[in-house]
């Protein structure tokens, strides 16, 4: 019997297992005991086939991203040109979500604007995300805003915790909050724990990766038992989504975390 929890650790099929079938990748997590994935970009697939796939798998979909454009390849949340493509992309998403299950959905900021000024596209950001999440709360969906490091995401519109934390303060609904991925915030910030637990009421998903190089945890630098003990300590309910490179070779990309926190569903 699965047993339902308030933290659920999932995985981010667009990342792992590898680079395989969507048929044989989630079979794979679903004999790996997890229950649930997160899916990037959804729209860039075959949408029957992934419904299809999930329900043939019983795994639940947590979360997918806003997709992006050649012209934004970021996203547009701040950007003041691309109102009638945020929305679009917006209610793509929302679409897909009602379609597959999921009631998470990262939207893509976008980079910051050469000629504009930071406080102009915040205020951009803070009014579309106000009226957007108002939509998403409807639908029972809740919207994150998510900080990309500098090194792999130049020009990003937020690229640290209290720029993520202010737009989310500054939009102020119960259904908008802050990703926290963790190997983002290393590569920016570091201080951990300390971060986490001074934003953890404001964190609606978090995701794992070690660092450098987003691989697997126990390869890099940080120490994921440390982080994720305050996590599972800090009150926080939601999903801990696996986002990382798979391992060179044949190594277990599941192998560090324990079976038994796998096989949980998120009590919502």
């Amino acid at each position: 019997m699965v047993a339902t929890a308030s933290i659920c650790y999932e995985v981010n099929a667009s990342y792992l297992p590898g680079p395989l079938p969507w048929d044989e990748r989630l079979r794979r997590i679903a004999d790996a005991g997890f229950t649930t994935v997160e899916i990037l970009f959804p729209q860039r697939e075959n949408l029957d086939q992934l419904e299809a796939l999930l329900r043939r798998y019983g795994l639940r979909l947590a979360l997918i991203d806003t997709e992006a454009d050649p012209e934004y390849p970021r996203g547009h949340l701040a950007v003041p040109e691309a109102e009638e493509r945020f929305w679009y992309r917006l209610d793509e998403a929302m679409a897909i979500c009602r379609r597959l299950g999921a009631r998470r959905i990262n939207v893509l900021a976008g980079r910051r604007v050469p000629g504009t000024s930071r406080e102009e596209q915040f205020e951009v950001a803070v009014r579309r995300l106000r009226a957007a999440g108002t939509r998403a709360a409807d639908a029972g969906i809740m919207l994150l805003i998510e900080a990309l490091n500098e090194r792999d995401n130049p020009g990003y519109f937020i690229t640290r915790s209290a720029e993520g934390i202010a737009l989310i303060d500054a939009v102020g609904l119960p259904n908008v909050r802050f990703q926290h991925d963790f190997y983002h915030l290393q590569v920016m910030e570091g201080n951990l724990i300390e971060t986490f637990r001074a934003n953890v009421a404001r964190i609606g998903h978090i995701q794992v990766a070690d660092a450098p190089g987003r691989v697997m945890p126990g390869l890099g630098e940080i120490n994921l038992v440390n982080v994720l003990r305050a996590v599972e300590e800090s009150g926080y309910t939601g999903y801990i989504g696996l986002e990382y490179h798979p391992p060179p070779g044949h190594t277990d990309p599941f192998g560090w975390l324990p079976v038994e926190k796998r096989g949980r569903v998120l009590r919502e």
